[in-house]
């Protein structure tokens, strides 16, 4: 947020200099003419601000909504494994806990690259012994349930690390909001330039209170960074109800 703020406030202050700069060219311009195209900056401003919020807290409940999901269905393949024929039940089980684990530790220290190639490691194991068990009871119904869900997770799991991991505002979008950011900045300061206006520390207050709406902006649209984190309630409670 420092640099967006330092950013900023030299906008402002280029655009302070441009205007008393202007006042001693033989071209005058009109401060209300001025004061309109501000005005319009500042929608444009709150427009694109707007819309750049809305996106980034759509994808942080998604992110949200992904993780209560995934903890449910690993929850009944969990569960279902004990339906399994021999010793299958328990390597399942011993296989799942290790992936909540992976899970887990992704978000703790921040990498996520491992936890998913840990992730499909244990995706293929898994899958493994779903087939034992399946050979062995081919005509199985409770096999089968324990396949669907199994199916289910593996889903979810791939739908979880595009819409967190992969995915993210694109960044044609961030440069626009910086750069109708800066411009505004230099439109207000050009202004009160030119209108003979002292610098004031309510452009400091606009200063401020704009780079905290990017820093939240930005902290939505993160998977795990920043000021604002999707809770791993659900998959905490999951891990205590698998008995780590």
């Amino acid at each position: 947020m420092g640099v967006t703020i330092v950013v900023l406030l030299i906008a402002a202050e280029g655009g302070y200099r441009l205007g008393r700069y202007r006042l001693r060219s033989p071209e005058q311009e009109q401060g209300a003419h001025v004061l309109a195209l501000v005005t319009t900056t500042m929608g444009l401003l709150a427009l694109v601000l707007a819309f750049t919020f809305g996106f980034a807290a759509s994808r942080f409940e998604a992110r949200k909504q992904m993780v209560v999901d995934e903890a449910n269905a690993i929850e009944t393949t969990y569960l279902r494994a004990g339906l399994l024929p021999g010793d299958h039940g328990a390597k399942v089980r011993g296989r799942l806990r290790e992936y909540v684990a992976v899970r887990l530790e992704a978000v703790k220290l921040g990498n996520a690259d491992h936890a998913v190639q840990r992730s499909v490691e244990l995706h293929r194991e898994l899958w493994k012994e779903a087939e034992a068990a399946g050979r062995e009871q081919p005509a199985s119904a409770l096999v089968q349930i324990f396949i669907e869900s199994l199916n289910k997770m593996i889903g979810l799991h791939a739908i979880r690390v595009k819409v967190a991991v992969r995915s993210g505002m694109p960044e044609a979008i961030w440069a626009a909001l910086y750069l109708v950011a800066v411009l505004n900045l230099m439109a207000v300061g050009y202004h009160a330039g030119l209108v003979k206006t002292p610098r004031s520390p309510a452009v400091a207050t606009l200063v401020i209170g704009l780079s905290v709406l990017l820093m939240l902006t930005a902290d939505l649209d993160r998977s795990q960074e920043g000021a604002l984190r999707v809770s791993q309630q659900a998959m905490i409670d999951l891990q205590h109800l698998m008995g780590d």
